[in-house]
């Protein structure tokens, strides 16, 4: 790959992996949040989009070693400050990753008009995981603003995430008759393999 020393690419890759990095930390800090808050399921899908956006600044990172192993970059953006409810930093969050999804296109296209269509391709990739962490936020923020995390206006299974237990109703049992955890450690059977 040619070098990326003053390109616009370069720098986009530095600020990316500065916002990958803060944005896996702030979802850490709301998934424990969500589990306190009883939603257990919200929680592990924080902590799986923390571990999705530290993947996704390895990947930018990773392009700026060969050309700036041992130099101080700078890092121009803005990030977010706050907490909340979980039903305030899913939107949060929501509205993180949809602005990552607007800019991964852009920046896609400048590393393309660079020369750098590996690092292209990385970023519409990525775009594509963005858009999906957003509607994901979206629909669990509408979720609890709907009441229906743990019920629903039809019978379904839910599952115990600590003992497997299977309860098959319209609402989640408000404590697990098998290992007495709360309602919040269920969540609605669905096995897609």
């Amino acid at each position: 790959m040619k070098s990326l020393k003053g390109t616009k690419t370069a720098q986009n890759l530095m600020n990316v992996f500065a916002g990958e990095s803060q944005a896996k930390n702030k979802y850490q800090f709301y998934a424990k949040i969500a589990r306190k808050e009883g939603y257990a399921q919200i929680g592990d899908i924080f902590d799986e989009t923390a571990h999705n956006e530290e993947m996704h600044g390895k990947i930018f990172f990773r392009y700026l070693l060969n050309d700036f192993t041992g130099e101080d970059l700078q890092v121009t953006g803005s990030y977010g400050v706050g907490m909340g409810t979980t039903l305030e930093n899913l939107k949060t969050a929501a509205k993180g990753e949809d602005e990552e999804d607007t800019l991964y296109l852009k920046f896609a296209a400048e590393a393309r008009e660079e020369g750098f269509e590996e690092i292209a391709a990385s970023f519409t990739h990525i775009h594509g995981i963005e858009a999906h962490h957003r509607d994901r936020f979206l629909r669990l923020a509408k979720n609890i603003e709907e009441g229906i995390v743990f019920k629903r206006p039809e019978v379904h299974e839910w599952i115990c995430t600590v003992c497997g237990y299977v309860h098959v109703g319209e609402e989640a049992p408000q404590v697990c008759p098998a290992c007495k955890h709360p309602q919040g450690y269920y969540e609605l059977r669905a096995e897609n393999f």
